[in-house]
């Protein structure tokens, strides 16, 4: 496919609809619930725009048609599955939607805000969930693009019912107007020489202050409480589920065998009360997913960083529960939350 164009090409779009045809005649007898695409932005902005994932382009006009397609494959893909499927096809799509703070209320930070959520989220909010790509989007772009790849009758196939939205949730973004040379980084996605924000080089991207994960991301829960509490406000009918959440840490197996990580439990612990305080006020939140169980291959990583509840020693395949998993196996079977003194709520 990426010898023939990849993502960018519209070409793409449909023979990711035959993919999905194909695979609801084999699996629609036991798959319920279908996810059309896992975070889109990574495949378009960090595929075609920073280079930092494959097939490791550098071109912003790529990695906008390859964030346009996506959205078209989305919604060629959920009608295949609902034509395969008509009674038994629930569908969402999961995007990582960065919640991006500013690092002042000056006017110019602010409007990078503005400019990096367009990027970020609502190139994909907008049509899927809108029906429209936002006005300030193809304006901050049109240097770039006329966007003339998003043909007649696009939106339409793109804004297709939804039974939730998938979210998945890390850390947040802290961004203000560049000052003097401009500061594009790729906000903990993977450093490039490259920006994975087409049209974005008036941002900068700075290190929130506090704790941080293996991965160099800030731990902070607030982030995806504001995150629900912002899909609730914008897209109120909307059923949403955490497909995503958790944190890399140095993990390593002490001599009794076992691997001790307190730090993944205090994150697990904050964001799930993060989840419980958004639901008690009023989000729907369906479920909510850890990443993961296993340690495994990280995209721009490879084995090098450990997000799992379970350890994986990869010469020979052994694995080793964490604390983590033993804390979070009791949160799943009770479905109560201890506090800090053992209290279940």
């Amino acid at each position: 496919l990426e010898d023939a164009g990849g993502w960018p090409e519209r070409v793409t779009t449909d023979r990711f609809a035959d993919y999905a045809t194909l695979a609801a005649r084999a699996l629609g007898d036991r798959v319920k619930t279908w996810t059309t695409l896992n975070e889109p932005w990574c495949s378009a902005f960090l595929g075609y725009g920073s280079g930092v994932h494959a097939p490791g382009r550098t071109d912003p006009v790529a990695a906008l048609r390859a964030a346009h397609h996506l959205n078209l494959a989305h919604g060629k893909a959920v009608q295949a599955l609902r034509a395969e499927l008509p009674s038994r096809a629930r569908t969402s799509i999961t995007l990582n939607i960065h919640h991006v703070r500013a690092l002042t209320e000056a006017a110019e930070d602010l409007d990078a805000v503005r400019r990096i959520d367009a990027l970020a989220n609502r190139v994909f909010t907008g049509p899927l969930l809108e029906g429209a790509y936002p006005q300030d989007l193809l304006q901050d772009t049109a240097g770039l693009t006329d966007w003339s790849f998003v043909q007649d009758g696009d939106l339409a196939t793109i804004h297709q019912p939804l039974d939730f939205l998938g979210v998945n949730y890390y850390t947040p973004t802290l961004v203000s107007a560049a000052t003097g040379e401009a500061s594009h980084g790729s906000d903990g996605h993977g450093a490039s020489e490259h920006s994975p924000w087409p049209g974005a080089d008036r941002v900068a991207f700075h290190r929130p202050e506090g704790s941080t994960t293996a991965m160099g991301w800030a731990v902070d829960p607030s982030g995806l409480y504001d995150l629900l509490m912002r899909l609730k406000a914008e897209f109120p009918a909307m059923p949403l589920m955490i497909t995503e959440n958790g944190a890399a840490f140095d993990d390593y197996v002490n001599p009794e065998g076992e691997v001790s990580d307190p730090d993944r439990i205090a994150y697990l612990h904050g964001h799930l009360s993060a989840v419980q305080r958004a639901i008690v006020a009023g989000v729907d939140v369906r479920g909510y997913f850890l990443w993961s169980l296993l340690d495994n291959f990280e995209w721009g990583y490879g084995y090098s960083k450990r997000f799992g509840a379970v350890y994986v020693d990869y010469p020979t395949g052994k694995r080793i529960p964490k604390a983590s998993a033993r804390w979070y196996a009791d949160v799943a079977r009770t479905g109560t939350l201890p506090d800090r003194d053992g209290e279940n709520r």
